[in-house]
């Protein structure tokens, strides 16, 4: 229902720039080129958890690309989720093409969920909006793309905020499954065409543990979900269906982009739940 009159709000209601403010226009041609103008690039963060798959993300935690995903977020500025699936977009397909014959397969986007309590108080569920505009934008571009929201947590969570790495992964750890016909979904989508790629989205990510507990969740039910070969798993090569070897976030915190691979410490992003 907040959604609902959110959007209605935004069509009487002055508007401003999700990322520096300039009135009368949700998102600046300045601050829309911060989202997307260098290209998606791998990330890695430091400690990288284990089970982590690759992850690209399109942009550094910084500046306008900061405020832009926290507008969305925490203070309903809906329209900005086209953009941000824009970005999503192009860090899903830089993440599909990493995978060694999934370059021209189908993808299934499947967004880490986020607890009911901050559904509730945010009135929307910002990864998953921003995962279906990425999905229709790779669509119009002629990409088999579709959302498939098939992990769900399975007990408390704490908040994230203030906890470090290894808090992060201790509070996250099994806390997420497959929903009820989930496996069953994925065998479907898989049979109705050539091997794919699921590929797990997420606004950002800091430390990795909600990416990586989700590869978990997911290689949980079915053995041809892998996640990146060095971290001591067998490869597996699915000859149908589709396979998890990948994951996509709109942005990441600038320690983690490969340039930046020197820095000795971990950033963690205040208030963030990731």
């Amino acid at each position: 229902m907040r959604g609902w009159w959110r959007e209605i709000a935004g069509l009487v209601l002055p508007v401003a720039c999700g990322g520096c403010g300039r009135p009368r226009t949700e998102l600046c041609p300045e601050c829309a080129e911060e989202l997307t103008g260098t290209g998606p690039c791998r990330v890695r963060p430091v400690p990288e958890p284990a089970g982590l798959p690759v992850v690209h993300a399109a942009a550094p935690y910084a500046g306008a690309v900061r405020e832009v995903l926290l507008a969305h977020k925490e203070r309903g500025a809906l329209a900005l989720a086209g953009p941000l699936g824009g970005a999503l977009a192009g860090a899903v397909e830089a993440a599909a093409g990493a995978v060694a014959g999934s370059r021209d397969g189908p993808l299934l986007l499947v967004p880490v969920p986020s607890s009911r309590r901050s559904v509730r108080a945010r009135g929307h569920d910002p990864t998953r909006r921003i995962a279906l505009a990425a999905a229709a934008r790779l669509r119009r571009t002629g990409r088999d793309a579709r959302v498939a929201p098939m992990l769900r947590q399975r007990r408390y969570v704490a908040d994230q905020a203030g906890l470090g790495a290894r808090g992060r992964l201790a509070n996250l750890s099994g806390a997420l499954e497959v929903v009820p016909g989930g496996a069953r979904l994925l065998a479907a989508a898989g049979a109705a065409g050539a091997a794919g790629t699921v590929v797990l989205v997420d606004d950002l990510m800091t430390t990795g543990a909600s990416l990586a507990e989700a590869a978990r969740a997911l290689g949980a039910v079915q053995l041809s979900f892998v996640s990146e070969i060095p971290h001591g798993l067998a490869a597996v090569s699915a000859q149908h269906g589709f396979e998890q070897r990948a994951a996509a976030v709109v942005a990441s915190s600038p320690a983690s982009f490969e340039i930046n691979r020197n820095s000795s410490r971990s950033w963690i992003v205040a208030g963030d739940e990731r």
